[in-house]
């Protein structure tokens, strides 16, 4: 296995490899796991090599990226889940999971949310983040919330006005 990004109790964060491709097409190939993304339809082998490459220019600058999460039982491939940095008026951190439809429903993605916030408050990347979400997912607004978010304004994201939460270095210590 890859050195480790972070450990929770049940997965491991990685940096993706150079061949991790088909792994990010398989978890977005279906309707499940992208009919809350920009876009909504599945992915296309070609989209998925291009947000790898993205991931590995954006833990480049950045020093984050949407990492591989694995399970630390058996190595099994769970999903993708970190940080990006939105381009904007404030240049926030956007936290952003997705998980493999087949491992919904196991607490994997609270898991791995609360302890990337801690991981990046501990590494001192910003003083907040932020998280959106479609305004339909109210499973993933549930584990914003859990993780200890608030919500803020909402944001425009393709034309969808989207729930949207935020988590300050304040908010963890309080």
């Amino acid at each position: 296995m890859q050195r480790a990004i972070l450990e929770t109790p049940r997965l491991v964060a990685v940096m993706w490899g150079p061949d991790d491709a088909g792994l990010i097409h398989e978890l977005h190939s279906t309707i499940e796991t992208t009919r809350y993304l920009s876009g909504t339809a599945p992915w296309s082998r070609e989209k998925a090599e291009e947000r790898l490459r993205n991931w590995f220019g954006e833990q480049e600058r950045d020093g984050a990226t949407k990492y591989k999460i694995l399970s630390r039982d058996d190595g099994r491939f769970i999903g993708r889940a970190g940080f990006s940095l939105l381009d904007g008026e404030r240049r926030d951190f956007e936290l952003g999971y997705s998980l493999r439809f087949q491992e919904w429903g196991k607490g994997y993605a609270t898991e791995i949310a609360g302890e990337l916030a801690e991981w990046f408050f501990e590494r001192n990347f910003a003083q907040q983040f932020i998280a959106f979400t479609h305004p339909d997912n109210a499973a993933s607004q549930h584990v914003l919330t859990k993780i200890g978010m608030r919500s803020r304004m909402p944001m425009i994201i393709d034309g969808l006005t989207c729930p949207t939460f935020e988590l300050t270095a304040g908010m963890r210590t309080a």
